[in-house]
């Protein structure tokens, strides 16, 4: 999630060359409206970030003066959508594919900003470009990079009489694959650029519709 990294965070930055495993980690979840003739129209994502970035976004943007780990609605309000403001090209680090296809998702739609025990909540909702037949889709989040982790343990929820499987990543073929693609490089590359593995690590969701 480099698009909205705080300017504090970079002080902590290891050299680009050294970023081996990731330094954000996110709670994900994931509700699907899908309509009762099968088609999926919108995905609802939550991501409840790791408490140092949460610590880090307060950093800097000057909130919780109090370090108490909550926030004044006057400091609930400078904090809402402060992760949407997404660069020119960025995919959301959500990806829908059906049949290895990927769909088409829309600009997300701010729905929620909480802060519990020092830790922010948020929640965002994107419509599908073209409603999809839900039988098959496959949904991963991921950041290419892999500097942000998210795991999706924030519950699945699916309407429409859809069904979904949630399957955690090999990461013994993960951390494999890493391996062959440094050792693959040439040395002058690794040192500045770090494979784009992210995939490998995320779950994977399937969903399954009728009989």
């Amino acid at each position: 999630m480099k698009h909205f990294l705080p300017l504090l965070a970079f002080a902590f930055l290891p050299p680009q060359g050294a970023v081996a495993h990731p330094h954000i980690f996110v709670e994900t979840g994931v509700k699907l409206e899908i309509s009762k003739d099968g088609l999926l129209q919108a995905v609802e994502i939550t991501w409840a970030y790791d408490e140092f970035y949460s610590l880090l976004i307060f950093e800097d943007r000057g909130l919780d003066g109090d370090y108490d780990g909550t926030l004044t609605q006057q400091e609930l309000a400078q904090l809402q959508g402060f992760d949407l403001a997404w660069s020119a090209g960025f995919q959301g680090d959500t990806y829908l594919t059906r049949a290895d296809e990927a769909l088409g998702l829309g600009a997300p739609e701010h729905l929620s900003t909480e802060v519990t025990d020092g830790r922010i909540t948020t929640r965002h909702r994107r419509r599908l470009a073209e409603p999809q037949d839900a039988d098959g889709i496959v949904i991963k989040a991921y950041d290419p990079t892999y500097y942000t982790a998210y795991t999706v343990n924030q519950g699945l929820e699916i309407s429409g009489g859809c069904q979904g499987s949630i399957t955690p990543p090999d990461l013994d073929q993960a951390y494999t694959l890493v391996e062959e693609l440094l050792y693959a490089m040439p040395t002058d590359q690794a040192e500045t650029a770090y494979p784009e593995v992210g995939e490998a690590f995320a779950d994977t969701i399937r969903l399954r519709c009728g009989a």
